[in-house]
């Protein structure tokens, strides 16, 4: 106890809880990133690196921090840097999605789906039954920039998710894509 001294052991503490909060930060933030959640994501990576940066100036500043103008904005640019970049992202890698729509088997229903086959997209149907009857699972594989156009067609007919998609081989695949 006399090599670091209770000072020394609170610091060493101090560093070893605000590094669990900080990377728990940092795993949440990545999972809302992931899931388009940007605006979230940039709020947690802001407290993320505040907790960090106060630490890191603790540490290497000798028991100093920033001042409080400087660590918000760093913790600012921190934030708005994840939500840039995840729109960035979405902007530029225009990958490929499955978007699968959950919907009653009617008339309409068929419409749409023939709509999105004439927009030069396979959709694949399966028919099924759920609590309230007999429903159609339209399965439409798209690139990200197509999403609009196919949840339009779909907005008040249904339940729509979409996947990303990491990989795909094989099947029919527009001319356009």
């Amino acid at each position: 106890m006399d090599a670091v001294g209770v000072t020394g052991l609170l610091g060493l503490c101090m560093i070893f809880f605000a590094r669990i909060i900080d990377m728990s930060c940092n795993t949440v933030r990545i999972l809302f990133l992931v899931r388009g959640r940007r605006v979230i994501a940039g709020c947690i990576g802001f407290f993320e690196v505040m907790v960090y940066m106060v630490v890191l100036g603790y540490i290497l500043g000798g028991g100093k921090t920033l001042s409080f103008p400087a660590l918000i904005a760093y913790c600012g640019g921190f934030a708005s840097g994840n939500y840039v970049g995840s729109w960035l992202e979405e902007r530029l890698m225009d990958t490929f999605i499955l978007a699968e729509v959950f919907m009653d088997d009617n008339a309409e229903a068929r419409l749409s789906v023939d709509a999105v086959r004439g927009m030069g997209l396979g959709a694949t149907v399966v028919s099924g039954t759920g609590r309230s009857g007999p429903k159609l699972v339209v399965k439409i594989f798209c690139r990200r920039s197509d999403l609009g156009t196919v949840e339009k067609l779909f907005m008040d007919q249904g339940f729509v998710t979409i996947s990303d998609v990491k990989r795909c081989s094989g099947g029919w695949f527009p001319k356009r894509l």
